[in-house]
């Protein structure tokens, strides 16, 4: 068993195990309990009353945190002509088409976000077993494989903080939702947009209580159990 080391177990004492927590609170306790020396993540973390196993219970889709992640998102854009026009114009930080394709070929993943046109696809589909892995492969689903003229707000959505959640094997979400040091406010609107996307990504297997519980915690810190009732309640989606 791992032992916790003096700083984590101080910050621990700040937390009642026994208790959940209205998400404000949380978010006050978890910026009152950190204690490394860079800026660390805060995560939610949601256990799913659904089934993995079944495909009519999967949960997954996008969330746009109005607050974005609180570090530069770079941006690739797989589009020729026109379209790349139009990416290099809305901003993205590396636009090409086969040339892009035969650099990531050889191993350069130097990008966040990886958005391509349809008409680019057909290539970039041979780099599925090299962006897959990375969780940078463009999809439809996931609002990465776009039109030209869609391609600002792909790029716009990008830069704010979009971020995908899936159902683990496990039945859990991970995902964060910005940093400690940001202000208690903004680290709230975040949450409450997450939750709202996982509220509307229900899928239609689904049976039962739909969130069983969720805590919120840091790279470093205690987990702190959230009030389930008050959190959702947030939730425009709820």
């Amino acid at each position: 068993m791992t032992t916790r080391g003096k700083k984590f177990r101080e910050a621990a004492k700040l937390v009642d195990r026994a208790s959940a927590y209205e998400p404000a609170t949380a978010i006050e306790i978890a910026k009152k309990a950190t204690f490394a020396r860079f800026d660390e993540t805060v995560e939610l973390h949601m256990r799913m009353g659904v089934d993995p196993r079944s495909a009519d219970q999967q949960v997954r889709g996008i969330a746009l945190l109005p607050n974005g992640l609180g570090k530069q998102v770079r941006i690739l854009v797989f589009a020729q002509g026109e379209a790349a026009r139009i990416a290099t114009e809305a901003g993205a930080d590396h636009v090409g088409g086969d040339e892009l394709v035969k650099k990531v070929e050889e191993g350069w993943l130097d990008f966040d976000v990886s958005i391509s046109t349809p008409d680019m696809m057909g290539k970039v589909g041979k780099l599925g077993k090299i962006l897959g892995r990375k969780g940078l492969m463009p999809n439809p689903k996931s609002g990465t494989v776009v039109t030209g003229e869609d391609l600002p707000r792909a790029i716009a959505d990008a830069r704010k903080g979009r971020v995908e959640f899936r159902l683990d094997r496990t039945a859990i979400i991970h995902v964060p939702i910005g940093k400690i040091s940001f202000e208690q406010t903004k680290l709230l609107e975040n949450l409450t947009a997450l939750v709202d996307a996982v509220i509307k990504a229900k899928p239609s297997g689904a049976k039962g209580q739909y969130v069983k519980s969720a805590f919120l915690t840091t790279t470093m810190g205690p987990s702190i159990r959230l009030d389930l009732k008050s959190m959702l309640a947030q939730s425009v989606g709820s």
